[in-house]
């Protein structure tokens, strides 16, 4: 299994809102992240700064492409841009990859 970690960054003031939406996710959204064999995600937040770690049953490559080529993903992006800053990779259209220096299994 595959892991994956990114980071992102809520706007001032939108922490609530951001809690918000993750608690009234879309079941679709959530269906999409199963399809791309997405499981043990978890975001975090400090001082208005986002780290988010998942596991990836099928890697990563395919959760990127199953997300990149999804129009829920793309909506959920729209619904969320008002109150997050992400980069974005353009080749894959995800977070860029968090660079791994230590596991402990």
């Amino acid at each position: 299994m595959e892991h994956m970690a990114w980071k992102g960054r809520i706007k001032p003031g939108c922490k609530a809102e951001y809690q918000k939406r993750h608690a009234e996710i879309w079941p679709e959204m959530v269906k999409v992240l199963k399809d791309a064999g997405i499981c043990n995600y978890s975001i975090f937040y400090c001082n208005d700064e986002l780290f988010g770690y998942y596991e990836c049953e099928k890697g990563v490559a395919y959760a990127e492409k199953v997300q990149a080529e999804s129009p829920v993903v793309d909506r959920w992006n729209e619904y969320m841009k008002d109150i997050l800053e992400l980069e974005m990779d353009p080749v894959t259209g995800a977070q860029p990859k968090l660079e791994q220096v230590f596991r402990l299994d």
